[in-house]
């Protein structure tokens, strides 16, 4: 996978050497945009960067009510985080940077790597399932090579 991306960093550094920093800086910002579309739509199915499910939530026992019926609807797991206000992107005329920043880094790394947590009511220690948020598949690759082209020949 890492020669892939080297191979793919190749080819674009030679494509977009011929441009001048500010043509660079617009196309990268462009590129950025669908990657952060593809992860959030990625995050929105539920899948890893392998195309595999998340791990199912746990089930909380509060949300059936006397009779049985639900008392709200269960909400979808990361809708927030998703959000360009939480998914931010960075692109200079060399790189691009899609991921989480501040508070809910955080928050997105205990979920991506599975680590332990402290839960706010009791003071319990809950180790989450890993459920990788972020990654480079092989659809990224050619997402990013076919964005590149369309917006190299629209310049």
């Amino acid at each position: 996978m890492s020669d892939d991306l080297r191979a793919l960093e190749a080819w674009a550094g030679a494509l977009l050497a011929k441009l001048q920093p500010a043509q660079r800086r617009a196309i990268n910002h462009k590129v950025a945009i669908d990657l952060r579309r593809s992860q959030a739509q990625r995050i929105k199915a539920q899948q890893g960067p392998d195309g595999a499910a998340y791990p199912a939530r746990k089930r909380r026992k509060e949300l059936k009510g006397k009779n049985g019926r639900i008392k709200r609807q269960k909400a979808a797991m990361f809708a927030k985080i998703r959000t360009a206000r939480f998914l931010k992107l960075m692109a200079t005329g060399t790189q691009i940077e899609v991921g989480f920043f501040g508070r809910v880094a955080r928050m997105a790394r205990v979920h991506h790597f599975g680590e332990e947590e402290h839960l706010p009511k009791g003071g319990q220690t809950y180790k989450y399932p890993e459920r990788p948020l972020l990654g480079i598949s092989t659809a990224n690759h050619e997402l990013i090579r076919q964005s590149l082209l369309q917006h190299l020949a629209n310049s």
